[in-house]
């Protein structure tokens, strides 16, 4: 955690000569919370066997919850609604993905989230802090999405130049890590036939084959299959998995230096809004690393990301809107929209 905060903080040290250091001013509406949020998650499930007669077996799955701490301090566009009474931890706006914000000056969110979801814990983390000038604007992020297995950093430092009132076009260098690609762990472990040895690594990784009893243990000592059906179907997917993981994370992250050009548009009125931003990476250094991206696909390539905010009043009953966001990067896409209609009955 000590590593990502420096890493969000080093850009902004490079311009701190522009901007007065102030804490208390800079943190002056800032709000800080912590939220502890739960509810059922999915619902039991019956698994039946007939290998030794009919056998029921109920997976059950325990509670979500979600423990937040944060804080915050960003101006909301004219379009969002009105923050609750308190900070509950389960907010999301989507203009937050916006390089500019509503208000020039500084603008941060730090927030952590220890969370079950359907079965699985996770440790989510979302960081940014943004400084809009006059002609120039850098954004510092991190994110860490476990559900949706996204992980990234970004910072970015751009000129910016306003085309008209709303309007802006901005061109600059982006600094983003990437995982290694082209690395394969179990190539080592692949015979001449193309199979996989994969019951000596797993003996390698800690666990125990005794083929006259078929009983198979985990590097713990606990059993985890009695047949070579289990320990072929269930257990060794999931070593090959693990070990998979554990070698890749043992190799160093990799720096990407890329060229960024964007735009971002905002208009409000109460009874329409527009507000859409974009931005493009066409170009990227190459490190000549063994194990970077332009390695892997040979050659150059094309990042982007976006985000649209629409809101249209057709008359006092009838609305409609539209809302989303989208990323590619490394030829990896995440995103999440939404869209509906509000009719009020008079």
């Amino acid at each position: 955690m000590r590593k990502i905060l420096i890493l969000l903080l080093l850009p902004l040290l490079t311009l701190s000569q522009d901007i007065d250091i102030d804490l208390k001013k800079y943190i002056k509406f800032s709000t800080f919370y912590g939220a502890v949020n739960g509810g059922t998650s999915i619902s039991d499930v019956d698994i039946f066997s007939v290998t030794d007669g009919l056998t029921t077996e109920t997976i059950q799955t325990p509670y979500d919850y979600n423990i937040t701490l944060g804080v915050r301090k960003i101006a909301r566009f004219g379009y969002e609604n009105k923050a609750n009474t308190f900070y509950d931890g389960t907010e999301s706006n989507y203009s937050d993905a916006a390089t500019i914000g509503k208000i020039k000056g500084l603008e941060f969110l730090f927030e952590a989230n220890y969370k079950r979801q359907e079965g699985i814990e996770y440790l989510d983390q979302h960081h940014f802090i943004r400084y809009v000038g006059d002609n120039w604007n850098t954004k510092v992020e991190y994110l860490k999405d476990g559900f949706a297995d996204v992980e990234y950093y970004e910072a970015s430092q751009r000129y910016r130049h306003t085309i008209k009132k709303g309007f802006s076009v901005n061109i600059g260098a982006t600094q983003r890590i990437a995982e290694p690609y082209g690395y394969n762990p179990l190539e080592e472990w692949t015979l001449s036939n193309g199979n996989i040895h994969y019951t000596y690594l797993a003996i390698q990784e800690g666990y125990n084959v005794d083929v006259w009893e078929s009983i198979y243990t985990d590097p713990d000592g606990e059993v985890v299959a009695t047949s070579v059906d289990v320990w072929e179907q269930v257990v060794i997917p999931e070593v090959l998995s693990n070990y998979t993981e554990k070698k890749r994370n043992e190799l160093e992250r990799i720096w990407n230096h890329s060229l960024v050009v964007g735009f971002d548009y905002y208009y409000y009125d109460k009874n329409y809004w527009m507000h859409t931003w974009a931005n493009l990476l066409p170009y990227h250094y190459d490190s000549k690393n063994e194990y970077s991206y332009h390695n892997f696909i040979g050659g150059q390539w094309y990042d982007y990301s976006g985000g649209v905010i629409f809101g249209k009043k057709i008359s006092k009953q009838l609305g409609i809107f539209a809302e989303g966001k989208y990323n590619k990067y490394w030829n990896r896409e995440w995103y999440d929209f939404k869209f509906g209609i509000n009719y009020i009955v008079r």
